[in-house]
């Protein structure tokens, strides 16, 4: 794979993941299987490896889960909440031992604690003097939501750390010496009784029930009135700290002894293992007792006990060297798929939906199953009628795991996935771009993708359009204002006025910043169409290549293929998109609303900075990094996200980082803040 179709790959799997990142984390309503997920990070991680100049410090692979939901405020964790490696089976354990011995470089055996993986939703306690101060969730594992006042109602939390009357007892030994500052982590979680109890009382009261108990919690937490988070029967089990300061301990054993000694809750059935058997012999305990407990688990942790190792084992970019998640297989039931229906995503991806007879897995009353898309309903030979065998995959989304081909009468009908998008109002044309599993509609009006194309449409790397954020964009798509990009340059004050929490002036402001958005340079323009695997810099390209839009919208997919970093994939969404009829009459639409689109002033002389790779580190104080990076590609240049052979500039901002040290051993010149800007405006 070339240097610029890894770099679309790269960005077609961010975007992927990022979006089933807030499914889970966010939605608490997950679209995929652990296992799929698992494949598309590791492809995301290997790539990144081979290609190290294309990681960015927001790629999933450097971060765990979603970004905090706007509507709670935005706590740091002191010390990060990393995601656990996941293991399968018996010889991955092992291999996981294997690992650790390795990098130790011992062959001594490893004592561990294995506790029971909660299926629940994990949260940081800061305590300070011994008082609870603020509570939060893991977020994305640097930066979690401001849950205090929900988790102040849950009872297992205590409010405050007991004081012991002898400072001088050791951790593990009895009431601890309280700490100046803790941070407490733990798993909140809605045990299955009192999560059946919520569900018939719910159903009762004419709301929907929840899908799992995880789900419940997840939702009780994140309720903006704690009176209801109060309500509801969760609780809590403590498994490890974060910071802490004024105090110490030897092993994870000791923390947990502590923490129950402080009166908080830790599972009962964690227990300390002498070596990895003992760890095999735990995982296969737990998994003959799972279904006789009263809360929900879909593995097993194992922690390496002595912290001093822990500390040497250290971490790799989203996961601790030193513990490892260990899954359980996932509970199978047999029934009959009625129908296949099409879910058309946000972001335009057709995904068959097996409809079938109601069957109860492992509690939970499953109607529907994800079938991917088309070749694993193919491979897998799967049809209307048939009767499946079916799994929660990792105890959460309904999978069809096989048919059951005995069971085959003659009348079941083969699946056919549709030529045009079954969205009601939509109709546009569907696609497989080459070397993709997934169907999309092309369709930039589709109802189903409204919301994420006006988002993207307004967002500061296309037209930014200020004021225009999600929720604004929820709002006028609720209100029927908006049908597509081209809609926001008729919306008029009255309209706007309608709205909710909608003021005259915040009215006029967006109104005005609309207005400025109506004549964009021609890349921005083309970035902001949502054109598949089109970003910024193939954006430029396709600017600086045909000048206006209509050379653009004429060009073929063999005439793109001539442009500069621009493959066969590329050429062909971009044609494809510019051939749709429901595409072209929203640019007719853009055009009557009186939006113009300009190539920007090309210069007679070669850009001063042509064929310069910049790359920043630090903060700059005169400019942000984008106006920064801005500004080197108005003058020619480019702009890495790490230092390579290729780096022709290192531009250092206050409090910068390791690319110094490394620009410093490879010889690459070093430029502080006023040098970077003196050299611009020379070259101005």
């Amino acid at each position: 794979m070339n240097h610029e179709a890894a770099r679309t790959r790269i960005e077609s799997l961010r975007a992927t993941i990022l979006h089933h990142n807030r499914r889970y984390y966010q939605l608490d309503d997950p679209e995929i299987a652990d296992a799929d997920y698992d494949l598309l990070l590791r492809e995301l991680t290997d790539l990144e490896t081979e290609f190290p100049d294309l990681i960015t410090p927001d790629s999933p692979t450097q971060r765990v889960g979603a970004p905090p939901l706007e509507k709670f405020g935005a706590v740091t964790h002191r010390t990060p909440m990393l995601s656990l490696a996941n293991a399968f089976s018996d010889e991955e354990l092992r291999e996981f031992d294997r690992r650790c011995r390795r990098f130790l470089g011992s062959d001594d055996p490893i004592r561990y604690v294995a506790e029971p993986k909660l299926d629940g939703l994990a949260v940081n306690l800061l305590y300070e003097s011994g008082r609870l101060t603020l509570g939060s969730t893991r977020g994305d594992g640097a930066t979690g939501e401001d849950v205090t006042l929900n988790l102040r109602t849950i009872p297992a939390i205590p409010l405050f750390i007991p004081r012991s009357e002898d400072r001088s007892e050791t951790p593990g030994n009895g009431m601890a010496a309280v700490p100046g500052r803790i941070e407490v982590r733990g798993e909140v979680c809605m045990e299955r009784e009192a999560f059946r109890i919520l569900n018939r009382r719910r159903t009762e009261q004419g709301e929907p029930p929840f899908a799992n108990p995880r789900n419940a919690a997840a939702g009780s937490l994140r309720q903006l009135d704690s009176r209801i988070t109060a309500r509801r029967p969760l609780t809590l089990f403590c498994y490890a700290i974060g910071t802490a300061e004024g105090i110490s301990f030897r092993t994870h054993g000791e923390i947990l002894r502590t923490l129950a000694a402080w009166g908080f809750q830790v599972n009962p059935l964690i227990r300390p293992a002498a070596d990895i058997e003992t760890c095999v012999q735990y995982y296969h305990h737990i998994g003959q007792i799972r279904g006789a407990l009263p809360y929900e688990i879909d593995g097993i942790v194992i922690k390496v006990d002595d912290l001093l190792l822990q500390e040497r084992l250290g971490a790799v970019s989203r996961s601790p060297r030193w513990a490892v998640a260990c899954k359980f297989a996932s509970v199978q039931a047999q029934t009959v798929i009625r129908d296949i229906i099409i879910q058309v995503g946000r972001t335009g991806v057709l995904t068959p939906v097996a409809v079938m007879k109601p069957v109860r897995i492992g509690g939970v009353v499953v109607s529907r199953a994800t079938l991917h898309n088309e070749d694993e309903i193919r491979k897998k030979d799967i049809r209307i009628g048939d009767t499946v065998m079916i799994r929660r995959a990792g105890d959460v989304i309904p999978e069809v795991v096989e048919v059951v081909q005995t069971a085959r009468t003659g009348v079941e009908k083969p699946f056919i996935m549709p030529e045009t998008c079954p969205e009601p109002g939509c109709g546009s044309r569907v696609v497989r771009m080459e070397g993709e599993v997934a169907y999309r509609c092309i369709g930039i009006a589709c109802p189903a993708q409204i919301r994420e194309h006006i988002a993207h449409f307004a967002s500061r790397g296309a037209l930014d359009i200020e004021g225009l954020g999600d929720k604004m964009v929820t709002q006028l798509v609720t209100a029927g204002l908006i049908h597509d990009p081209a809609d926001l340059f008729f919306l008029t004050g009255e309209q706007l006025l309608g709205l909710e929490r909608m003021a005259e002036k915040s009215a006029s402001n967006l109104l005005a910043a609309i207005a400025r958005a109506k004549n964009p340079p021609l890349d921005r323009l083309i970035f902001a169409l949502g054109i598949r695997h089109v970003g910024e810099h193939t954006a430029k390209r396709l600017a600086q290549a045909h000048g206006t839009l209509d050379a653009l919208m004429a060009a073929t997919a063999e005439e793109l293929q001539t442009v500069r970093d621009i493959g066969p994939e590329v050429a062909a969404a971009v044609a494809g998109f510019f051939r749709e009829p429901a595409n072209l009459q929203v640019i007719d639409k853009l055009r009557s609303a009186g939006v113009t689109f300009r190539m920007e002033t090309t210069r007679s002389q070669p850009a001063p900075f042509t064929g310069k790779t910049f790359v920043f580190t630090g903060t700059l104080t005169r400019m942000g990094r984008s106006e920064a990076k801005a500004l080197v590609e108005s003058l020619g240049g480019e702009v890495g996200n790490s230092v390579t052979k290729t780096t022709d500039y290192v531009v250092a901002g206050k409090d910068a980082g390791s690319k110094i040290e490394k620009a410093r051993q490879s010889g690459i010149a070093i430029l502080d803040e006023e040098a970077f800007f003196t050299l611009t405006e020379s070259n101005r």
